[in-house]
């Protein structure tokens, strides 16, 4: 739905086939970190999400060691915005729709093919359709990455939990006194309550069920409470019963000619630290303005590919801190003596500071080669003279920060908003931002800014160059463009 969201932004027509025939109900995830809260900021929706959730003061959450976030976080939102990922996905599908998305749920794709002009997309009932591009973002078991005969390597599951929903008998102040108690050896053990009075739980097992595509039964949740508490909270009317594990996997390639995957069907993780969603929102982020670009006719030579080199290792780094927080939430010896040590590190400023910008993904840097060091790094939001940075990307096109009022983006002008009333943030003479908010360039030359415009936003358009331009002051959100029905 962010995809959809972001392509609609540029005019491309835009199908999501969803294979259920209705939402579900189910909870996933729990809560957004601040990068993507930044994105919902950067594309004027976080109003909507903040109306619907709970901020949480900032406070750090590796491998369950608890620890204030430090003074001076490079960000607007130093916050965890807890919100149910029904809520998450409700919002963002008005979203898509709004801005002229159209949604078919109860559709299967069960085959596709492509060629050099596009792909053929054939679903469950015969129905054949034709796009540009398909984007593959279909959960874990993802049928389109298996269509494409694409690798997942890495390590299959070895522990599994219980994930289930249900309401509970005992009363809330026997239920957080004894979930206190437990969580003194299992870290993970804490019901979590949500609406008409279901509580989440989630159970470690035993071992591996021989089918984990196979529920597990009340029976089979209860058991396990009283094995891990002592009681079984007297659960019953369940709302949901599902197993996860701790499979590990990321896909060797995101780009198959005009195919892509994203979200789960690129990557898959424990769900250490609440960063899968998050991870799936950024994906989309980075991929929906290049393949717009590229379905506009104006992408430069390689701006797709970016996507899997931007990405993919961006993924690889939280599979390996998932990794690593689950061995440190093992109860043997040796992880805990690890986990002890780690506990004493991160009352240093500078490594708490280092592994909260890794679950929140704040510091993540893409490589665009030697320079300033401000370079491939998202931008957070700053107060300009007139209006805040992140409101003037409500379009998600590129943008200029000019403080020096010499500069020019004219022949990109319908690519690249130039906006020289600037504070005093960032500190530098201009840049060049991407529509995800990454800086693309810092500098003052303006024949340097003309060699490094091409590499995002592509060749001038014909004429354009001989044609003069003025520096504008912030834009307001461009109307969402209606759906071309031909």
């Amino acid at each position: 739905m962010m995809l959809a969201s972001e392509l609609r932004l540029h005019g491309v027509r835009v199908l999501v086939l969803e294979k259920d025939p209705a939402p579900t109900r189910h909870v996933r995830s729990l809560g957004l970190h601040v990068r993507s809260i930044e994105v919902l900021d950067q594309r004027g929706l976080l109003e909507r999400f903040l109306a619907q959730g709970r901020r949480s003061a900032g406070g750090g959450y590796f491998a369950g060691i608890v620890k204030q976030w430090p003074d001076r976080m490079d960000t607007a939102h130093p916050y965890i915005l807890g919100i149910p990922q029904t809520v998450t996905d409700r919002l963002l599908a008005e979203r898509a729709t709004e801005l002229g998305a159209e949604i078919r749920r109860g559709c299967e794709l069960v085959g596709l093919s492509q060629d050099d002009d596009g792909v053929t997309a054939e679903l469950a009932d015969g129905t054949r359709l034709r796009s540009r591009h398909l984007v593959g973002c279909d959960g874990g078991r993802s049928t389109v990455r298996k269509l494409l005969g694409v690798g997942f390597p890495g390590e299959p599951a070895s522990v599994e939990w219980l994930l289930c929903e249900v309401e509970l008998a005992l009363p809330p102040e026997t239920l957080a006194t004894v979930a206190a108690d437990v969580r003194t050896t299992d870290l993970r053990f804490g019901p979590a309550p949500h609406e008409d009075g279901v509580y989440r739980f989630v159970v470690r097992t035993e071992g591996l069920a021989e089918d984990r595509a196979v529920p597990p039964t009340l029976e089979d949740f209860k058991q396990r409470l009283r094995a891990i508490a002592g009681t079984d909270f007297g659960a019953h009317s369940p709302r949901l019963l599902s197993r996860f594990g701790d499979a590990t996997r990321l896909a060797e390639r995101y780009r198959t000619g005009r195919v892509l995957l994203a979200g789960d069907a690129a990557h898959i993780h424990p769900p250490l630290g609440g960063q899968g969603l998050n991870l799936g929102i950024q994906d989309a982020f980075n991929l929906g303005w290049k393949l717009a670009a590229e379905n506009n006719g104006w992408a430069p030579d390689g701006l797709l590919d970016t996507y899997h080199t931007e990405r993919h290792p961006v993924a690889a780094d939280v599979l390996d801190n998932t990794r690593a927080q689950l061995l440190l939430q093992s109860p043997e010896p040796g992880p805990r003596a690890v986990r002890r040590l780690l506990e004493e590190l991160a009352t240093f400023e500078n490594v708490n500071r280092y592994l909260i910008e890794k679950i929140t993904a704040i510091g993540v840097r893409y490589d665009f080669g030697a320079g300033h060091e401000l370079l491939g790094r998202r931008m957070r939001d700053v107060r300009l003279k007139r209006r805040r940075l992140y409101e003037l990307m409500h379009g998600g096109r590129g943008l200029l920060l000019d403080r020096t009022g010499r500069l020019s983006a004219a022949g990109w002008s319908d690519r690249v908003d130039h906006v020289v009333d600037v504070g005093d943030e960032p500190d530098v003479p201009a840049v060049l931002l991407r529509p995800d908010g990454h800086v693309a360039w810092v500098g003052e030359d303006q024949q340097d800014l003309l060699n490094h415009l091409p590499r995002w936003f592509g060749v001038v358009p014909a004429g354009a160059a001989a044609r003069a331009g003025t520096p504008r002051a912030a834009p307001a959100p461009p109307r969402a463009t209606p759906v071309d029905r031909r």
